[in-house]
Order: C-alpha cells, then structure tokens, then sequence
C-alpha cells in the first residue's frame, strides 16, 4: 500500500448497518474514511489520496451520500475565529443507536413471549399475543404480567381472562411491580412468618375474593 493511503478500521456494527442502506462501494469506503476521523473537512484531494479513488468519484459519492443524508456539512469557527466547514455523520450514528435500540428490544420482547408462554403451558395463539400487547400498552411491565401469570397457575386458574382481572385488581391497588404486591400482603398479614419465601408470600393470595 502508498504510503499516503490510510488503513481503514471499521466496526462491525458500523459494517452492518451500512450495508442495509444501500450503498455502492465507493460511497461505502468514503463514508468510511470520515467515519475514521482523518479529515473533518471536505478536501477532495486528501480523500481520493487515502481512498484511492479518482476525485470525480470522490465528489459523486459525497453528494449521493449528502442526498441520501448520512453525512451533513456544519459550519464551525476554528481557533481563529474563521469559519470553516465540517463533515458530520451524527445522522447515521443516531440511526444504528437507535437501530441498536430498537433491536435489543425486540430481543427482550422476544424473551419476554418465551417466559410467558413456558408458564402458560401451550402455544400462544394470535389473540393471545393481542391481549398480552394490549397489557403491556396499557402500562402493565413484563415482570408484572409474569407474575399474574404465576399465581394464575398457583390458584390453578392459568387462563388469560383470569390473569387479566388479576392485573386489573392489581391496577386498582396503584401496584407497578411484584415488590408493591410484596408489600400489600406483608400489611395485612402481619402474623406471616418474615423468613417465608417471597413467591409464597406473593402468590398465597386470594385477590379476586379481596373486599
């Protein structure tokens, strides 16, 4: 390799989300150049040095990637007060932050799915995962809804309709989590041994009988 060209490091996450875009080559290995930092600034010639890339390719890449907004021009003023323009891929590192995001939370709704229906006993059917979503976009959290779930099977009740007026009990006591069910039950049982086990003490319950 010349000495003037640059080895590129490129993060793999970097690597796959670029590559769900849509790019061609060239505009790949110039995004990549700026997303390595050596230039800030636009200069067409540094960059088709480093690249190894004719300059008019250079100048075609940059502004499809313009177009296509994965990099921006901000204007700055350098120590001396000039103003001068830098290059800034903020846009594309907000997209993969927030495609990261959005992935592991699919990811934990996924497990989320797994847990409840390895306590419910059989295969949730489509209406049952429209229900479960209509539980947890009316606030109820995964752990809660878990939780329901588990003393349905305590009580031997393990249907939905029961778990569903189970939350709706615990929604009326202004319960967020299992710990302020914990905490209701240690109120009114008073004589219950400290050193039993929390899902004993959660579960051992009869809620829908409750005045």
């Amino acid at each position: 390799m010349d000495k003037d060209n640059k080895k590129f490091i490129v993060e793999t996450v970097f690597l796959k989300e670029t590559l769900k875009r849509d790019l061609s080559l060239k505009e790949f290995i110039v995004l990549m150049y700026f997303d390595n930092e050596y230039e800030q600034t636009f200069d067409v010639k540094k960059v088709a040095k480093a690249t190894c890339l004719s300059e008019q390719d250079v100048l075609t890449c940059f502004g499809n990637l313009m177009e296509k907004k994965l990099i921006t021009i901000n204007p700055e003023k350098d120590n001396r007060g000039k103003l001068i323009e830098k290059v800034s891929l903020e846009n594309l590192y907000k997209d993969i932050k927030e495609s990261e995001s959005k992935k592991k939370e699919e990811n934990s709704r996924e497990d989320f799915y797994n847990k409840f229906q390895a306590n419910y006993g059989h295969n949730l059917t489509g209406m049952d995962l429209e229900l479960i979503n209509a539980w947890l976009s009316s606030g109820y959290s995964e752990e809660i809804i878990l939780g329901a779930l588990k003393e349905a099977n305590y009580n031997g009740v393990a249907t939905l309709r029961y778990i569903d007026k189970v939350l709706f009990e615990w929604k009326k006591k202004g319960f967020k989590d299992l710990k302020d069910v914990d905490n209701h039950i240690k109120q009114r049982s008073e004589d219950e041994d400290p050193e039993e086990l929390y899902e004993t003490k959660v579960f051992d319950y009869n809620w829908l009988d409750e005045d």
